[in-house]
């Protein structure tokens, strides 16, 4: 058993970009748990999509050992991502940390990200060590950057750790800070056991392998476990560390990181934030957990042409379990069948799941465009919430229909507050103030409705700073506001999963601008195809898809005309009945269509 006081756990977090996959592949080479021959960029990212689109999206461990001062030092580090839709996974690693190590990046400064994670660690009262990255930049102004930092977060800008994870310069500095600053992690090992599973991953061959954070007492292999939720009991039969590859150990105690396996085939029994105890003796109480995630949008998942509903449910369970920050509950359309209806902590979380559905499952997947939930005040008094258009009660019973509402920091250069002002002004913000960080750069703080910037607002705001804009948001509540559902009709019929609910004094542009879009999308048939946009039963925009034509005149060479006009009358007969019983086939571009927010 590791002497607790010489053990370490942390996190690396920042803003998106800022070093911190990369400063934990320096820490790994430089502790000799990865050989210099067998390292790799984004080590710990083990997912070919974080590689391809060189983010972190799932928080990944690694222990390491240190020698300091004739001591050798257990770390348990975690890599966190540092995109705003992956903020609950930051706060997962927290919890099962001492402190954090706060990234900043030298030349950028601090951005939206560095913010928010900066007050989450303070929230839960770990220690921040302020680590200034990427010196090594021409344009790197670290001693500027520390300032910054106090400034806004009040972190004294004497306490901060030059670096430059690319190089290595300052990292012996680091390790000296991370030893002396974080504190050991507290916990008796003679009481009963609890474990906080964190994380699991489902194996095909040894069921859920659990990753634990041991607050209390001690686990060996042989024990047998109880899972307090499922209240079922499993017997373990391998633990481990991940140093950074998995490596067995016999036990891991108090203060520790590790995994389990204990042949655990049923995904629902594993539940993450819940608490593991030995069967017996076994712990009076379980750990608090985790806080429930807030999901932001919401959309349908439908199984495309190659891939049945049990499938879909299927690989919705596996992604469920090693994300739990997504839901998803069954649904059903009259356009597409047995679905499910998932809800998500942003659009970049939902285009990542869609994305590790069809990878990993091997499935095909047709998913409608996202929407945001919905307050309903019915005039009885009651209060519903919806997350989907479609479920919008009849207006004759609605009082009033209220919107989820998020306060937004921006921070932007100084010289570009004008172009974020008329895009704010554009998409119903409500400013609130304006802080100056340095003369050159600034931070704007809104109020937003949700359904406003879920879209193409931080494509805008990256195209008006020229790159350099960053926004970081939490969820404040529900306001009341003028809102009407607008509904789409393909061939006179409504189609649910294309209905979305507006602003009533842009309701007539999005719609004129959103059957214009559908026009483009769906493909012509041999009948003509009207689409209608509609506020209850006044329709206030139309197009119509024009029908294929075939010459059925082609081979008919002279004689009288009434054998032209016969040949016409027939085609006329044959596509009046087929449009009776005709069914218009709509892509899957055509469901992203109401995204676009018609601001043109």
């Amino acid at each position: 058993m590791f002497d607790r006081t010489l053990i370490r756990n942390f996190s690396i977090i920042a803003h998106i970009d800022h070093g911190k996959s990369t400063l934990a592949d320096r820490i790994l080479v430089a502790t000799n748990a990865v050989a210099q021959r067998d390292m790799r960029a984004q080590f710990l990212d083990d997912m070919d999509l974080e590689r391809e689109m060189g983010i972190t999206i799932k928080a990944n461990r690694a222990t390491v050992f240190r020698e300091f001062e004739g001591r050798e030092y257990m770390l348990n580090l975690i890599d966190t991502p540092g995109h705003v839709d992956f903020h609950y996974e930051v706060s997962r690693a927290m919890a099962a940390c001492e402190g954090v190590l706060l990234l900043v990046d030298a030349s950028q400064g601090v951005q939206a990200q560095t913010v928010a994670n900066a007050y989450l660690a303070i929230e839960a009262g770990l220690e921040i060590i302020p680590v200034i990255n990427k010196i090594d930049l021409p344009t790197a102004r670290p001693e500027d950057v520390a300032l910054e930092l106090e400034h806004v977060v009040g972190i004294p800008a004497d306490q901060a750790v030059f670096t430059s994870a690319k190089t290595g310069v300052g990292l012996p500095e680091l390790f000296k800070a991370i030893i002396e600053r974080v504190p050991p992690p507290s916990g008796d090992v003679d009481a009963p056991l609890q474990a906080l599973v964190y994380d699991a991953k489902p194996d095909v061959h040894r069921g859920v392998i659990c990753h634990v954070r041991v607050r209390e007492g001690r686990l060996n292999r042989g024990d047998r476990i109880l899972l307090m939720a499922a209240r079922r009991t499993y017997q373990v039969g391998e633990i481990g560390k991940f140093c950074p590859r998995p490596r067995m150990v016999d036990e891991i105690a108090a203060g520790e990181v590790g995994y389990i396996v204990a042949g655990i085939k049923t995904l629902h029994d594993v539940n993450i934030g819940d608490t593991i105890t030995l069967d017996e003796p076994r712990a009076d109480q379980a750990l608090p957990g985790y806080k429930p995630p807030q999901r932001m949008v919401f959309c349908d998942f439908y199984p495309g042409p190659m891939t049945e509903a049990p499938e879909l449910r299927s690989a919705l369970e596996k992604l469920w379990l090693n994300d739990s920050s997504f839901s998803f509950d069954p649904v059903h359309s009259d356009a597409l069948s047995f679905g499910f209806r998932c809800g998500f902590l942003g659009l970049l979380h939902m285009k990542i799941i869609q994305e590790r559905l069809e990878r990993e499952s091997d499935i095909d997947v047709v998913q409608t465009a996202p929407t945001v939930n919905y307050e309903i005040l019915l005039k009885s008094g009651q209060v519903v919430t919806i997350d989907s258009p479609s479920d919008l009660p009849d207006g004759s019973t609605v009082e009033e229909i209220r919107e989820p509402v998020i306060a937004a920091s921006l921070i932007v250069p100084a010289d570009c507050i004008g172009a974020i002002m008329k895009i704010a002004d554009d998409r119903r913000g409500q400013y609130q103030r304006t802080e100056y960080l340095s003369p050159e750069r600034v931070m704007l703080t809104y109020r937003f409705p949700l359904a406003e910037t879920i879209f193409d607002f931080y494509d805008r705001l990256k195209a008006a700073t020229r790159g350099y804009g960053t926004m970081d948001y939490e969820f404040v509540g529900y306001e009341a506001g003028r809102l009407v559902k607008l509904d789409i009709l393909v061939n006179g019929t409504p189609v649910d999963a294309l209905s979305i609910i507006v602003h009533r004094d842009k309701a007539e542009r999005r719609g004129r601008a959103l059957i214009r879009r559908l026009r483009t999308e769906i493909e012509r048939h041999l009948f003509d195809v009207p689409l209608q946009a509609a506020i209850g039963n006044r329709v206030i925009a139309r197009e119509t898809i024009k029908a294929l034509r075939k010459n059925v005149t082609a081979k008919c060479y002279g004689g009288d005309v009434t054998r032209k006009r016969k040949l016409l009358e027939k085609q006329k007969e044959g596509k009046r009945r087929m449009k009776m019983v005709g069914q218009v086939t709509i892509p899957q571009e055509a469901f992203m269509a109401v995204l676009d927010p018609g601001d043109d």
